[in-house]
């Protein structure tokens, strides 16, 4: 490990990226905690200076998927937001997933209670507002409430150990390391389609180039509200389509699409996300919330290939959402975890 550390830590200039079969070696390492506390800080505060490259990056996927809990439950989409939550913005994912489900899509949903360096609300937050104690429920109960529903919500530290084991060096460094990147892409169903939110447009190249080599059908990168994977729905989102090694800018604008509608002013918390969610699904949400639901929904189902546009998944999700078939899903997904 101390030979890794010497080529990542010499500095802006010295420094220089491993190669692939050199970070498999430093990821098993530190992932199966064969590094010493002070050898993982150090290498993670080398990589944030000297930046992760594509290689370390899949090395890292790779070896955090060796060490998960992975099985083909459903065949849908991954939404990867960041695990540090959110705190000025509507957790829109959420409600989408159950949208997504109504209309047919399968939707894997993970995370953890929340971590450095935004610490905001995270799904764990929120499920337990919602009296779902998801770390309590075995997998059993959860690979269930998913078959049943088409809703995969995944307990990341449960079901990938070492992040847990990891935690506190990472709450300690407080800040951004290669696993804010690594644990998102997981992938915990083997999902073909991915749906990933990145905070700056610097990474696009980095990250199109990552997912194709992890081998996604298509995946959609968003620069979104606060770092996640959902689209602004009062002004326009700069996105990446990855499909076929192929990687193109798309600006998704909705004032395009009828439905740019400024947000009113929220003081977030778990409380308050779970509220909007459920009035969103319910159909009684302010209608700025409920147009950023339909415009992710609809392009999710659209990167999926469940529908031939945009347009026409707007109008499949507009029709569940109005007949009330999102918030069965979600009722019913709810009952099960409990």
């Amino acid at each position: 490990m101390i030979t890794y550390l010497k080529e990542v830590g010499r500095g802006k200039r010295g420094a220089r990226d491993l190669t692939y079969e050199e970070s498999l070696e430093a990821a098993e390492q530190i992932i199966n905690l064969r590094a010493t506390p002070a050898q993982i800080g150090a290498f993670f505060m080398a990589e944030r200076i000297k930046m992760e490259s594509v290689e370390e990056l899949e090395a890292f996927v790779k070896i955090c998927r060796e060490a998960a809990y992975r099985e083909p439950i459903q065949e849908g989409i991954d939404c990867a937001g960041p695990y540090d939550g959110r705190n000025k913005s509507f957790f829109a994912t959420f409600a989408v997933s159950f949208l997504l489900a109504a209309a047919g899509l399968p939707v894997t949903l993970h995370g953890t209670a929340s971590l450095p360096p935004k610490w905001g609300v995270t799904l764990h937050d929120i499920l337990l507002e919602a009296g779902i104690t998801i770390s309590e429920r075995t997998r059993t109960e959860i690979v269930t409430a998913a078959k049943e529903t088409g809703v995969l919500y995944v307990p990341a530290e449960e079901w990938c150990p070492p992040l847990k084991e990891l935690r506190p060096i990472r709450e300690q460094l407080g800040m951004r390391t290669v696993l804010n990147t690594a644990e998102k892409l997981i992938d915990y169903s083997c999902s073909p389609y991915l749906v990933f939110g990145v905070y700056h447009n610097t990474v696009f190249d980095r990250l199109s180039r990552l997912t194709t080599q992890l081998k996604y059908r298509k995946s959609l990168i968003v620069q979104g509200t606060e770092g996640s994977e959902d689209l602004y729905i009062d002004r326009p989102t700069r996105t990446y389509m990855v499909e076929n090694g192929h990687a193109s800018l798309h600006v998704v604008n909705p004032e395009n699409l009828g439905l740019d509608t400024p947000l009113p002013e929220t003081t977030w918390n778990a409380a308050e996300q779970l509220r909007v969610t459920e009035s969103v699904l319910h159909g009684d949400a302010h209608i700025g919330f409920t147009h950023q639901v339909l415009l992710n929904a609809a392009y999710r189902l659209h990167l999926a290939d469940r529908v031939e546009s945009v347009e026409e998944g707007l109008y499949t999700c507009k029709a569940h959402l109005e007949s009330g078939e999102a918030w069965k899903v979600y009722s019913k997904w709810k009952a099960m975890l409990s």
